[in-house]
């Protein structure tokens, strides 16, 4: 399996528990709600059927209450309003005793847990019970509206205790009833628990797996690409160090495998170069020794043939040597003359650009001061205005305090003009404090003006002591230049007397160069392949070095 199938495959595993877990969740969070609906709205229905229950029985008991006060009082028509409403209580109750009954067999079917089944089963029967006593009580009352139709007092008088009695048992049926249900909500709560704990510990469960599955995939990778890549490292590291002899074992199917077998290949290519470059430096050191050793018995008989040449043209080459040199020094000097007469060109024009940028700034320094001087004067200006408006408010103070006293002395009448008075005094005193405080904030202004100004006037000065510096540096940048132009011409007459005394100095050694010439290409040429063995010798020596330097 290759690398990155290891990888999707890994990623894959991953990404399918993660969204095996994710639908388990939901799977288990839909369990969890259904149960808690199904119980919730069972529990709900059945409580309200049994309010409805007892809302029916609490009716029938005061329809017939009002029906034996009316017999009592002979009146007729609340007996026979009485009679209606008292059927249709007992009508109400028996249909909802009926109804839950029947919802209380369908529920203990279909029920959550067994517990709550068997409460269902005991709820009906509590309330078939609860029918049953509900029927022997609307038998007893029946009896009693036969006795009330009839008009015998003690008839009705005499069922009252077996009405009670039936009606009591009734209500004891409902009320076991009742209390199952709060039981069996108990038991439904505990049920919706036990579901969610279950939920949340599989969902838990779920998680552990995933990440032992996740680290158990990382760990898997990890070995089957990080190890190999180690052992890589080891081997390229091994080579780098000259050791040709090993070989890396991780050669399988995969890309590491691949490039195992690559570098397997190198290393024998490195190792099959280096024998034979072992070997063929071997005879080149060899070749290169006799070599050598032939070219230095040639130049000896050389230099025994170029003596008496030598000796003649000593002299003249030495000159032309000289001439050469002097000539070629000029050279270098007049292009350095040159490229230094173009920097100085270009410095020029950099203290120009500088000098005029110094002179913008200084401008733009003076417009600064020329502005925090005008602004200065509107602080000034602005001084004055409240010290004006303080002196108002003075004014307006006193006057406040002069109303205050007609005021007082106009007594009643003069209420309304003191409140005004009052007024006054305390914008009077608003804006006397106001001006205190924009007195104070002048103030630091005009203190961070005058020392705007110091630091633009000293910016000003630095400003025109740096142009004075640039306008120095410029004038010497320009002596520069024409010294070095002057130089120039100078070297240039010296390199053309040079030329002229070489002319000359070749016409002198025409005589000598055809029997000098043959002697110094001999003896150039010796000269050459020996100083060529001795490299190639050397050369050879490294090679050797170099060749050593790998285990094979």
């Amino acid at each position: 399996m290759s690398v990155s199938t290891r990888i999707a495959a890994g990623f894959a595993a991953l990404t399918a528990i993660l969204l095996a877990l994710g639908v388990y969740a939901l799977v288990q969070i839909g369990d969890v709600r259904q149960t808690v609906d199904l119980i919730v709205e069972r529990d709900l229905a059945s409580m309200e059927a049994l309010n409805r229950i007892d809302h029916a029985l609490s009716r029938k008991v005061e329809q017939r209450a009002s029906l034996v006060q009316a017999f009592l009082t002979g009146d007729d028509k609340r007996v026979r309003e009485a009679t209606t409403g008292w059927r249709n209580a007992v009508e109400e109750a028996q249909r909802g005793i009926v109804e839950q009954e029947r919802a209380a067999e369908t529920y203990r079917d279909n029920s959550v847990t067994g517990a709550r089944s068997d409460l269902w089963a005991a709820m009906a029967r509590q309330l078939a019970a609860g029918d049953q006593a509900l029927k022997q009580t609307r038998s007893d009352v029946e009896t009693q509206l036969s006795a009330i139709n009839a008009g015998d007092r003690a008839g009705v008088l005499a069922i009252e205790a077996d009405i009670v009695r039936d009606h009591a048992a009734t209500v004891a049926r409902i009320g076991q009833a009742r209390e199952t249900l709060n039981v069996a909500i108990e038991r439904g709560r505990d049920a919706t628990q036990d579901v969610y704990n279950a939920s949340r510990i599989s969902i838990v469960l779920g998680l552990i797996v995933a990440i032992i599955v996740a680290v158990a995939v990382a760990v898997t990778t990890r070995r089957s690409i990080v190890r190999p890549l180690d052992s890589f490292m080891l081997f390229v590291g091994r080579i780098g160090e000259g050791d040709l002899s090993t070989t890396t074992d991780a050669t399988g199917k995969d890309e590491l495998g691949q490039l195992g077998r690559t570098l397997n290949d190198m290393v024998g290519g490195l190792r099959t170069i280096a024998t034979q470059n072992r070997a063929a430096t071997n005879d080149l050191n060899a070749a290169t020794t006799e070599i050598r050793a032939s070219t230095q018995e040639q130049a000896a008989s050389v230099e025994e043939q170029l003596a008496a040449v030598q000796e003649t043209a000593a002299t003249v080459d030495e000159i032309t040597h000289s001439g050469a040199q002097i000539t070629r020094r000029a050279q270098e000097v007049i292009a350095q003359a040159q490229a230094t007469a173009q920097v100085s060109d270009a410095g020029l024009n950099a203290v120009t650009d500088t000098a005029r940028a110094m002179d913008a700034i200084r401008e733009q320094a003076e417009a600064v001061a020329t502005n925090i001087v005008a602004l200065s004067e509107k602080t000034q200006a602005i001084g004055d205005i409240i010290a004006t408006v303080n002196d108002v408010s003075e004014r307006s103070h006193l006057l406040a305090l002069n109303a205050s006293i007609e005021a007082a002395a106009a007594g009643e009448q003069g209420r309304s003009f003191a409140i005004v008075a009052s007024e006054m005094k305390q914008l009077a005193d608003q804006a006397k404090g106001a001006t205190r405080n924009v007195r104070s904030i002048l103030g630091d202004i005009q203190r961070g003006i005058n020392s705007s100004v110091m630091l633009t006037e000293e910016a000003v000065k630095r400003v025109a002591s740096g142009k004075e510096r640039t306008d120095a540096g410029h004038a010497a940048i320009e002596e520069l230049a024409t010294r070095v132009q002057e130089n120039v011409q100078t070297f240039q007459q010296i390199v053309a007397s040079t030329n002229q005394q070489q002319i000359g100095i070749e016409q002198v050694t025409i005589a000598l160069q055809n029997i000098r010439e043959a002697s110094q290409q001999t003896a150039a040429s010796t000269r050459q392949l020996d100083q060529a063995a001795g490299d190639l010798g050397e050369l050879s020596r490294k090679l050797v070095g170099l060749t050593e330097r790998y285990r094979l």
